[in-house]
């Protein structure tokens, strides 16, 4: 009689009811409030490295100085300067710790299009990382196309590499020919006639909030490109004294 009479007092007690169904639905709803946090910081994150690849892009195509001759001269300073700046625009993300910022000279000459030089900044390595689209290559002492893999990185690309500056032989590394311009398949980026395009590719590796057990390991990507705003002299990059250190494609620095 006890015994029966206690379970019919415990299966008629409600007073807890709302504190189980609390419980039971709380890993539930924890989870998906995590979920849009991660996708929300995802989403922001990405349009951060939108930003950067634009401004890269667009400062990229306005720096210079006037060179006496009606033209704007490209100097190594002003490449460093404007990879400087997306350092600090993408501070917060830690990007060249946890990414790889490519920076190309996609000029047309001739009718032929090809990547003049390459600057890079950030530490990640590797496919994914390295750029996508091309790189200015050299095979047998000779310029290799953009999209020779056998080939090696020519990091002398668009420069002037006497030891004293004269004679100029920033002619004798003109970079490597690519087929149809930058870019995926079916949005390709031309150079325009006798002129150059900057184009900025971004590669980074998302810092998750959670853990990647929500979303896994995500790598982003994002590229941009405007045209050269004033009449550059695409022959080199120029680096007068003092000289600055080239920001090559064959290191990896943040």
């Amino acid at each position: 009689m006890i015994r029966a009479s206690t379970f019919a007092r415990l299966r008629g007690d409600t007073s807890g009811l709302a504190l189980l169904e609390f419980a039971l639905s709380m890993p539930i709803v924890l989870a998906l409030g995590l979920y849009g946090v991660e996708i929300s910081n995802l989403a922001l994150t990405n349009l951060k490295l939108s930003q950067i690849a634009l401004a890269l892009a667009d400062n990229a195509s306005r720096v210079g100085v006037d060179n006496g001759l009606s033209q704007q001269d490209l100097r190594e300073y002003d490449v460093n300067d404007v990879l400087q700046a997306a350092k600090l625009q993408g501070t917060d993300l830690k990007l060249t710790a946890n990414g790889r910022i490519t920076l190309s000279s996609l000029e047309e000459s001739n009718g032929v299009q090809r990547i003049h030089w390459q600057r890079c900044l950030g530490l990640k390595t590797g496919t994914g990382f390295d750029s996508t689209y091309g790189r200015t290559t050299i095979k047998n002492n000779a310029p290799s196309t953009a999209d020779d893999s056998a080939a090696s990185y020519d990091p002398t690309a668009g420069v002037n590499t006497a030891s004293s500056g004269s004679p100029d032989n920033s002619a004798s590394h003109p970079g490597s020919v690519i087929t149809g311009g930058m870019g995926d398949v079916g949005s390709k980026v031309s150079a325009p006639t006798d002129s150059g395009v900057m184009f900025v590719e971004i590669n980074y590796n998302y810092q998750p909030v959670t853990g990647t057990w929500l979303i896994g390991a995500k790598k982003l990507h994002s590229i941009a490109t405007f045209i050269v705003r004033d009449k550059r002299n695409f022959t080199q990059v120029t680096n007068p004294a003092p000289t600055a250190k080239r920001n090559t494609c064959d290191l990896y620095t943040a």
